[in-house]
């Protein structure tokens, strides 16, 4: 009877552990389903996917800005090189800028004409040979070939990444993807500086090599990704009259019809024709008339010509973005993260080891402190952040220029050395919560739609220029004077802060459509009468 009993109380459990698992399908299939609804677990959109596989390309250019500076002071470098002088030392960094430069005004040119994901595709190839001759280089002058022909692919696809992330974003979320590339670009310096870090030991050539060796790698990688995945961008389609293609992308993007209708017509109605017959009034085109999609073609005397960026409606905003653009680099960023090693020498830390960690230390603050200005990078203002940003560096660099001009840093001594480090460390994060988000972006979604691939791209050319002047010069400053450099980059900083006051409007939350009226009529006269009811104002408070 107990071994019956204990059959019976056996089976009547199981029975119920099966019932109760059929009560608990419907339950654990609703939590399954409710998993899939919330933002948590959902599928991001195809827009998403394509804004941060085409951020990989910042990544790319990250690895290299990490690694040139650590690989120039290393010792195995130093002895193939012959210990170069400063003017060298700044040469062999610098020697990637001018071709970069170069191409970057070509670029636009080059997306136009065969598609911003084919642009893109183009440069990174081109980066990834010049990365493979750097490796392989059996003397200086093939190493500077490669850096050469690295700069022509750099300047090919980096300007056409924002471009085309600019493109495919809805509104509401184009500052955040569009900033980015700048995300990755800091995650790129993370891994160049503690490459280096990793291969300083290696006791032959090999630790010089294999962070190029690794970066064409990561290059060549990027090309095949970006050809295999990332798809046109649907306003160039439709800019060519391929609107029914453009439509399949908008799906596979998966932006809402909402906004890309926003997206569509903040295209230039200046550079449009349509194909249809228009309405009896004239006003509009008959098929927009009756809500069906129009065929737009940019007139052939309009379109893919470079000259479009100083007709009267676009060339105050292409100048802006130049100078703006041009004014990043004279902040003084690519000196510290080209020439950290140098700098935290200078400061009183005597080795690489310590050097290259210091360096490694400052891209991973930079990397963490980007992560926020990427997220809200949409609340806020470009504007303020800008001005702001400027006064913040200018701080930084005129105590730092100060405490050395006093004789306040001392090596292996003192309390002068620390503060100049923090303030390194200090620069490095206004610069990326403020000017590293806003003026990259703010350069591109000003422009109108017909000058948008060509005026950002010559932009970012001006960026190379100023960029080569600063990596060129960057160590004879150093050499000769232990706090020139300081003041001259927060002089340039300080100025643009106070430019960026008078003659740059906040686009924060606008539609390109309303950033083209905040632009209307606007003027560098209008700019400089502003500036002077201002100071009247003041002088007479």
């Amino acid at each position: 009877m107990t071994i019956q009993s204990a059959s019976t109380a056996l089976v009547a459990a199981r029975i119920q552990s099966h019932a109760a698992s059929n009560r608990s399908k419907p339950r654990l299939n609703q939590l399954l389903q409710t998993m899939k609804t919330t933002s948590l677990f959902r599928k991001p959109p195809g827009y998403i996917v394509a804004a941060l596989v085409c951020s990989l390309g910042g990544f790319i250019f990250g690895i290299d800005t990490g690694i040139i500076g650590p690989v120039t002071v290393m010792d195995d470098f130093k002895q193939y090189v012959g210990e170069p002088s400063p003017t060298v030392h700044g040469l062999i960094v610098s020697s990637i800028l001018i071709p970069a430069a170069i191409s970057s005004c070509f670029a636009g040119r080059v997306a136009d004409a065969l598609g911003r994901s084919r642009g893109i595709v183009i440069g990174s190839s081109i980066f990834a040979l010049g990365a493979a001759l750097e490796a392989a280089s059996v003397h200086i002058a093939m190493f500077i070939v490669g850096r050469v022909i690295e700069g022509i692919g750099e300047g090919l696809y980096l300007g056409t990444v924002i471009s085309y992330i600019c493109e495919i974003s809805p509104p509401r979320y184009r500052g955040s993807l569009t900033t980015a590339p700048q995300l990755l670009t800091t995650i790129g310096l993370v891994t160049g500086f503690f490459t280096c870090y990793g291969t300083v030991d290696i006791t032959s050539s090999f630790s010089w090599r294999l962070p190029f060796l690794l970066l064409a790698a990561y290059a060549i990688l990027y090309a095949a990704i970006v050809f295999v995945w990332l798809p046109p961008s649907p306003r160039w389609l439709s800019l060519r009259g391929r609107t029914d293609e453009a439509e399949q992308i908008w799906e596979k993007l998966g932006v809402a019809a909402a906004d890309r209708e926003k997206i569509m017509n903040q295209i230039d109605s200046s550079a449009i024709e349509t194909d249809r017959p228009t309405d009896t009034e004239g006003s509009l085109p008959m098929a927009m008339a009756i809500g069906k999609p129009t065929r737009r073609t940019l007139p052939k005397s309009k379109k893919d010509k470079l000259l479009d960026v100083f007709s009267p409606d676009a060339r105050t905003r292409f100048f802006l973005a130049v100078f703006l653009m041009g004014m990043q680099q004279l902040s003084g960023i690519d000196g510290v993260l080209y020439y950290a090693p140098l700098l935290f020498q200078q400061a009183g830390l005597d080795t690489n080891q310590s050097t290259f960690l210091a360096s490694g230390v400052s891209a991973i603050v930079i990397f963490a402190v980007t992560i926020p200005a990427t997220i809200y990078a949409d609340q806020w203002g470009r504007r303020i952040s800008t001005v702001l940003g400027g006064l913040g560096m200018t701080a930084t660099m005129f105590l730092m220029g100060g405490l050395y001009a006093g004789g306040a840093v001392h090596a292996g001594e003192g309390a002068g050395r620390w503060v100049v480090i923090v303030c390194i460390y200090l620069f490095a994060v206004i610069y990326c919560i403020s000017w590293a988000v806003s003026m990259k972006l703010y350069a591109a979604e000003i422009q109108p739609q017909r000058t948008r691939a060509s005026a950002t791209n010559i932009a970012h050319g001006s960026n190379w220029i100023t960029n080569f002047l600063v990596a060129l010069f960057t160590p004879s400053l150093l050499a000769n004077s232990s706090y020139g450099a300081y003041f001259l980059f927060g002089g340039c900083t300080l100025f643009t802060a106070l430019v960026c006051c008078v003659f740059m409007p906040e686009t924060r939350g606008k539609s390109l459509d309303d950033i083209d009226l905040a632009f209307h009529g606007r003027s560098p006269v209008d700019g400089l009468k502003r500036l002077g009811r201002a100071l009247k104002r003041g002088l007479r408070r």
